[in-house]
Order: C-alpha cells, then sequence, then structure tokens
C-alpha cells in the first residue's frame, strides 16, 4: 500500500486552521478591550487572563504616560521649572501610596461580592471605598491650599522654586481627590472585572492632558499662558474628567456594576474592612518606594555615569515589565472572585497559569536584555561611560526574571485574596533587611561598586519569588475572609 500522501492535503487542513486561531485571538483583544460581560468564574481560564489583562497592561501604560507628558512639556521652562515637578512628584507619592493601598483593598472585597453573585454588596462596597477616597484627600486638599510655600521649603527647594512653583504645588495637592478616585474607581471596575472600563478612563484623562499641557504652559491660541500652573491645570482637568467618566459608567445600567441612591449610606462595617487591608497596600508600596530611595542613594557614590546608567535601565526595566503588572492585576480579580464563588481550586489554578505565561513572557524579556542591552541603553544616551553601566545592570536583571515572573503573580494573588499583610512582611524582610544591607556591604565594602547593587535585587527579587511560592502552596491565603 502506499504511503505517499497528498502534498496539498496538510495545505488545505491546515490553514483554515491556522486563520481561524488568528481571528479567535483578534476576537478576543476586541473584547477585552471593548469590554467582556463574561463570568470569570467559569469557563477557560486562559482566555480569562487574556480577557482581563490586555486592558490593565493598557490602563497602566496611561498611569505612566502623566509624569512623562509633563515632564517632556515642563522641560522647556528651564531647571527650576523641573525640579519644581520632581519635588512635588516625590510629595505626591505618600497620596500615591495610599491611593494604591485603598485599591488593592477595594478590588480584593469587591472581587469577592462579585464572585459571590452578590451585586449589592460590591455597589455597597464601591460606596464605602469611593466615601474613604473623598474622605482621606481632605487634609491633603488643606495642605496644598495652605502650606505648598513651607512644604516645598521643607523639601530644601530654593527661593526662587517656591515663588515660581508653589502654585504647581497647591493645585497638585489640592487637587489629589481627583488621583485618589481614579485609582479607587479603577478598582472598583477591575474587582467586578471591567478592567476595559478602567482603561478608558485613563486613557480619556491622559488625551485631555497631552492637549492641553502645551496650551496652558505656553499659551497656545487662545490658551492663557500660565506657565508650571498651567501644567498642573492641565493634568487636573484631565484626571477630573477622567473620574466624571467614571462615576457616568458607575450610575450606567446594565454594567457590571451599578451604583444607585439607595447605595449611598454609610457602612461602618465595610469600611473598617477597607481600612485594615489597605494598609497592608500602603505598606507594600512605602517599603517598595523607600528601599528604590536606598539603592539611589548607594549607587549616587560611583558618580553621575553610574547613577544615570542605573536610573535608564530601571525605566526600560519599569516598561517591559507592563505586561507582567497587567497579568498579575488579573490574577488578583480571579483569585478574589473565585474564591467568592467558593471555589478555591479555581483561583489556584489561575495563579498557577498567570504565573507560567509570565515567567514564559519575562524569559522573552530578558533573552532581548542580554542580547541587545547596550542597544537598548543607546536609545536614551550615547554617553560611553552610561551605557556601559545601564547595558551592564540590564544583563544582571535578567537573570533573575525567572524568579521574579513567580514573584510579581504571587504577590498580587494574595492581594486579591485579602491577605495584604503577607506581601508586605515579604517586602519589608526582603527588601529593608536584606535587599538594602546586601547592597552597601556589596557595594562599599567588598568593593563591588554598582555590581554589589545589582546582585542585591537578583537576591531579594529572586527570593521573593521563592518565598511567595512557598506561601502561597500552604494555601492560608484561601481562608482569608474579606
Amino acid at each position: 500500500m502506499s504511503t505517499t500522501m497528498n502534498p496539498e492535503t496538510p495545505v488545505v487542513n491546515q490553514e483554515p486552521s491556522q486563520r481561524g486561531r488568528w481571528k479567535a485571538l483578534f476576537r478576543d483583544i476586541r473584547e477585552a478591550i471593548g469590554g467582556s460581560q463574561r463570568d470569570f468564574t467559569e469557563g477557560s481560564i486562559g482566555k480569562a487572563i487574556l480577557l482581563l489583562s490586555i486592558p490593565m497592561v493598557l490602563e497602566l501604560v496611561m498611569e505612566s504616560v502623566f509624569a512623562v507628558v509633563d515632564i517632556f512639556f515642563v522641560s522647556k521652562l528651564g531647571a527650576e521649572a523641573v525640579a519644581t515637578v520632581g519635588l512635588t512628584e516625590s510629595m505626591m507619592t505618600i497620596i500615591y501610596a495610599i491611593g494604591i493601598g485603598f485599591s488593592m483593598a477595594a478590588t480584593a472585597i469587591i472581587a469577592r461580592r462579585t464572585g459571590e453573585k452578590n451585586s449589592e454588596g460590591a455597589a455597597i462596597a464601591a460606596v464605602q471605598s469611593i466615601l474613604v477616597a473623598i474622605i482621606v484627600s481632605v487634609p491633603f486638599l488643606a495642605l496644598g491650599i495652605f502650606g505648598a510655600k513651607s512644604l516645598l521649603a521643607l523639601m530644601g527647594a530654593s527661593q526662587g522654586i517656591i515663588a515660581e512653583g508653589y502654585t504647581y504645588t497647591a493645585i497638585m495637592l489640592g487637587s489629589n481627590v481627583f488621583i485618589m478616585l481614579l485609582f479607587i474607581i479603577n478598582a472598583i471596575f477591575r474587582g467586578v472585572g471591567d478592567a476595559a472600563v478602567a482603561m478608558r478612563a485613563l486613557w480619556l484623562a491622559n488625551i485631555i492632558n497631552i492637549i492641553l499641557d502645551p496650551c496652558l504652559i505656553f499659551g497656545l491660541g487662545f490658551f492663557p499662558e500660565l506657565g508650571i500652573k498651567g501644567a498642573a491645570v492641565a493634568t487636573t482637568i484631565g484626571r477630573g474628567t477622567g473620574v466624571l467618566f467614571q462615576f457616568y459608567m458607575l450610575q450606567r445600567k446594565g454594567g457590571r456594576i451599578h451604583l444607585a441612591a439607595k447605595h449611598l449610606k454609610l457602612q461602618t462595617d465595610v469600611m473598617k474592612r477597607l481600612l485594615r487591608l489597605s494598609l497592608g497596600g500602603i505598606g507594600q508600596f512605602i517599603i517598595a518606594t523607600s528601599s528604590w530611595i536606598g539603592l539611589v542613594r548607594i549607587m549616587a557614590q560611583f558618580g553621575s555615569d553610574s547613577l544615570a546608567g542605573y536610573t535608564i535601565a530601571v525605566r526600560i526595566v519599569m516598561f517591559s515589565i507592563l505586561p507582567s503588572w497587567g497579568m498579575s492585576n488579573a490574577a488578583a480579580t480571579l483569585v478574589g472572585q473565585n474564591l467568592g464563588a467558593k471555589k478555591p481550586d479555581r483561583a489556584e489554578k489561575s495563579v498557577w497559569i498567570s504565573a507560567v505565561i509570565n515567567m514564559f513572557f519575562l524569559v522573552g524579556i530578558g533573552v532581548i536584555f542580554l542580547l541587545h542591552s547596550e542597544f537598548l541603553i543607546r536609545i536614551f544616551t550615547s554617553e560611553p561611560a552610561v551605557v556601559a553601566i545601564g547595558a551592564k545592570c540590564l544583563r544582571y536583571f535578567s537573570y533573575g526574571y525567572v524568579f521574579y515572573a513567580y514573584g510579581m503573580i504571587m504577590t498580587q494573588a494574595f492581594n486579591g485574596a485579602g491577605d495584604t499583610a503577607t506581601p508586605t512582611k515579604m517586602n519589608f524582610v526582603l527588601f529593608w533587611l536584606i535587599e538594602i544591607p546586601l547592597a552597601y556591604f556589596l557595594a562599599l565594602k567588598f568593593d563591588y561598586r554598582e555590581v554589589g547593587v545589582f546582585i542585591s535585587i537578583i537576591v531579594a527579587e529572586s527570593l521573593l519569588g521563592v518565598v511567595g511560592v512557598i506561601l502561597f502552596k500552604r494555601g492560608k491565603w484561601k481562608e482569608k475572609v474579606v
């Protein structure tokens, strides 16, 4: 019997199959961006991760654009204007920490209520989250209005910066409620599984900011020339418009969550739960931020070239892992919803699948860093000394990417389950008690210089992955009540 096969047969059979897979992928991407109405406690976990992570990645990209756009236009006004933005952003870090902490708590609680099919409970938790954001923003509003000059002086600003830039600081701090609400309400939408709305809110806010920034800073057309104050006004209008869009989507009928007048009441028990869970999220952000400052302080000992190379490399790393953060946030939502649906095994499986996907992605990024590190640094600078340090930093970072993948997913899985205390303790031990002291001794005492800092980061981040997996496998997060 002849074993010869018709050469046309595979082509006929495979082409439609391949086209079908591509069509299915594009269909899923459109659904992710357009907004999915799927029940994420049922069906394919892989598809759920895809549908949630795509808009979350785009949301994160937009979040990072705000600061870049402001700096880009403000830099045309001179060094003092840039310094004002930098000093104000350092103060705003506290607001970001609180907003991120509350958003973690909101996502955990609302995802749990969503998984329980308790739409009323989700709506009540959403209202309490919004009320907390507004209440917490009041002290910072007062600081901005009455204490902007004093705060800048406390930060070491010159008299010139204070005189010309205090209005920027006053507006940014005074309008912090929009930052809080953007964080919190987007967390609400992520919790119910409507990440596309969160993405659109930040896209809208950024588009308005990008348009208004040059108009209000330089007085283009009929706009007044406000200088650095114009950047703050543009950002505030952009964020405020994003918040208005969020409120419109919250009260719209037919969405995953609908807020009505009956939900507008104080629920102290829910509010206390939010505050308790948020402390862990705030702690995580503050620990991570302060450890970054500590490493920068050590790198500064080796001169401006080393510090510049390290800074550029870290910016590249942060941008490259945005998809990983999207997957991590998707894992948090899936954990919360599936625990609420009394499906802890599905919640656990969602985390492992997310971690494996993230590992393959970050290994690919690591290979790119190993092969093209100098090219990537040269996009930002041509200084040979800066390129050398930055490229070396990228290569060292790539060695730990397998572990980083698991660390990111496990951290957000705990947060999604409402166990914000475990990642906070992990961060405290690994970043404050291990990373910073190790960087100090390797870099300064054992004279490994910059490499000592790079090694300390690899060690701390890798341990975060290992410890995260060990604690996650113990399963105590499944018993967390939120």
